[in-house]
């Protein structure tokens, strides 16, 4: 597999843990030093931060599991990204793409509705041979959904 490839696949292992709310599989994307920053849109090609930066795979794991809301009886989400902007340089990398989040609801009518959109700018780098994300920056185009301490 390439590179680029590989650096693409992580990407697309955290949004699929995320729609599961799988705070152990995605925070084993990071390094245990990873900065993660929440920043939604105030102006054309400016953002503001949301809450605090998480720090680490604890961190994530941590945020997903205690803030992260369940999804309700007969509900799931999907996250959809494109456009991947992939530059690879030895042992680290840098990846750029847009996302959009689905809500999918069973009960007690069938919708589908998107309820997020933005970009995710993201660092990784190798280490032993894989790849891992040490900053990820979710830039929403909305104000985000979060709950953080």
């Amino acid at each position: 597999m390439s590179d680029e490839r590989a650096v693409q696949e992580v990407l697309a292992r955290y949004v699929r843990a995320t729609d599961r709310r799988d705070g152990a599989a995605q925070g084993a994307l990071f390094t245990d030093d990873a900065e993660v920053r929440i920043f939604e849109k105030a102006g054309p090609d400016r953002y503001e931060p949301v809450g605090e930066p998480l720090v680490g795979g604890a961190g994530v794991r941590y945020a997903v599991e205690n803030f992260m809301a369940p999804h309700p009886e007969g509900g799931s989400s999907h996250h959809v990204t494109a456009d991947h902007l992939i530059t690879v340089d030895g042992d680290t990398a840098h990846l750029n793409a847009q996302f959009v989040v689905f809500e999918v609801r069973t009960t007690p009518e069938r919708s589908i509705q998107a309820v997020e959109s933005g970009y995710y700018d993201t660092e990784l780098r190798r280490l032993d041979g894989e790849w891992k994300i040490v900053r990820h920056h979710a830039l929403g185009d909305l104000p985000m959904r979060v709950t953080q301490p």
